[in-house]
């Protein structure tokens, strides 16, 4: 009862396969007569495409129903193994661990010794089997075993040819063994590699697509913190001074204006995916806001001129330090230093402030321990570019952060593709 249970669950699942076989099918024929773009190369092939080869032992099924065989029971019970092991091996090569597996290649096994069987007893049209047996060894079989096996199996069926029925069937029966073998995993072998590359290919299209939504929300994220920080700041600051200088309140204005002009090309650049950082425009900024938010900017640069990957990196450092000084520190003095050797150019921002900053703690390297969201993106970036970031409570107070990066960085530039984002 057992066995009879397993038998229709089996029979359950290829039909459910065959059935969704099916169905693919009709959707890729569809898609292709409607002129629609086909992303893929239709269905994946199952057992069903090698089930017409079993046609080639219909001349020893013809034998067993004209009464041509003797012992015709033991020939139908042969025949019966051997279709039902052919569709078993037949329909698991199409599934790499079901391929691999034991129970497979036990099942391979008994099919060539069944076969041998088959054919030393009765010989004639019963030894066209061996082909089938072929097909089914390069169904299953891959790599340098192939070659090998296909070539003893070719040799031991041209053997037994030879012993059954003379030389003269024998070159036919052991070609055509060794062409099923090869031809049969020649093809499968080429299918799986297109699926496996198509499918290399739609990830690589949907982590593109992934990047590019990264880089537009990071950089626009970056664009809007900062320089709505600069225009808040410079509001409250044309504010005080409206009342008794209306000079300065409209000096201030003025750079409002600016500002919202720059953010403007630096949107469209964003969009388009072209801005690079620079890091004596950001210094400049970098000033101006701290100016306008009553923290006096003191600015020190030596050493020799940079490369434009390292300015680019430090010029997010200066605005992503300078907007958390404006934003979180209330101090009162702000200090921006750059100092370059040989090798290496470091990057500092201290503040006179709270010490609390974004948050405190140390990180090096991918950001761990930094405080903010920002000041963690960019510890990655750094650290992607050979260097490092540290973001904590100055000694004397207030808030430090610390960039150290080789001079000469072969890192590309943060364009928007790569953008740390702001707080």
């Amino acid at each position: 009862m057992t066995w009879w249970r397993r038998q229709r669950c089996r029979l359950a699942a290829l039909q459910s396969e065959r059935r969704a076989w099916r169905a693919e099918t009709r959707r890729t024929g569809a898609a292709r007569r409607s002129g629609a773009a086909v992303d893929h190369p239709g269905p994946p092939p199952t057992g069903f495409a090698l089930l017409p080869w079993l046609l080639m032992g219909m001349g020893s099924f013809s034998n067993l129903l004209q009464g041509r065989t003797p012992e015709p029971w033991i020939g139908g019970l042969g025949l019966l193994a051997f279709n039902s092991l052919y569709v078993y091996v037949t329909f698991r090569a199409f599934d790499r661990a079901k391929r691999e597996s034991a129970s497979t290649r036990v099942a391979l096994g008994l099919m060539g010794l069944l076969t041998t069987g088959l054919a030393v007893g009765y010989g004639g049209s019963w030894l066209m089997f061996f082909p089938l047996l072929g097909l089914a060894t390069g169904a299953v079989l891959r790599g340098p075993w192939l070659g090998r096996a296909g070539t003893l199996l070719a040799v031991y069926a041209g053997a037994v040819s030879a012993v059954q029925d003379g030389w003269e069937d024998a070159t036919s029966i052991g070609y055509g063994t060794f062409i099923s073998a090869m031809v049969t995993a020649a093809i499968l072998s080429l299918s799986e590699a297109v699926r496996e590359l198509r499918a290399a290919r739609e990830e690589l299209a949907r982590r593109a697509v992934e990047q590019e939504r990264l880089r537009f929300s990071r950089d626009l994220h970056d664009l809007l913190g900062h320089t709505l920080s600069v225009v808040v700041v410079k509001s409250e600051a044309a504010r005080r001074l409206a009342p008794r200088d209306m000079d300065a309140a409209l000096a201030q204005i003025s750079d409002i204006e600016s500002v919202g002009r720059q953010a403007l090309t630096e949107i469209r650049e964003a969009v388009t995916g072209y801005r690079e950082g620079s890091l004596a425009t950001e210094l400049t900024r970098a000033r101006s806001a701290l100016n306008a938010a009553s923290v006096r900017a003191v600015v020190r640069q030596s050493g020799a001129p940079l490369d434009p990957q390292t300015e680019a990196l430090l010029g997010w450092v200066v605005r992503e330090a300078v907007t958390n000084v404006v934003r979180h520190s209330r101090a009162s003095r702000c200090e921006i230093s750059v100092t370059g050797a040989a090798e290496r150019v470091r990057l500092t921002v201290t503040d006179d402030g709270t010490g609390t900053g974004t948050g405190t703690g140390t990180g090096t390297g991918t950001g761990g321990g930094v405080g903010g969201t920002g000041l963690k993106g960019l510890a990655e970036r750094l650290a992607a570019a050979g260097g490092s970031l540290t973001a904590g409570p100055g000694p004397r107070g207030g808030f430090t952060v610390t960039a150290d990066l080789p001079a000469g960085g072969d890192e590309p530039a943060p364009s928007a593709a790569t953008a740390p984002r702001a707080l």
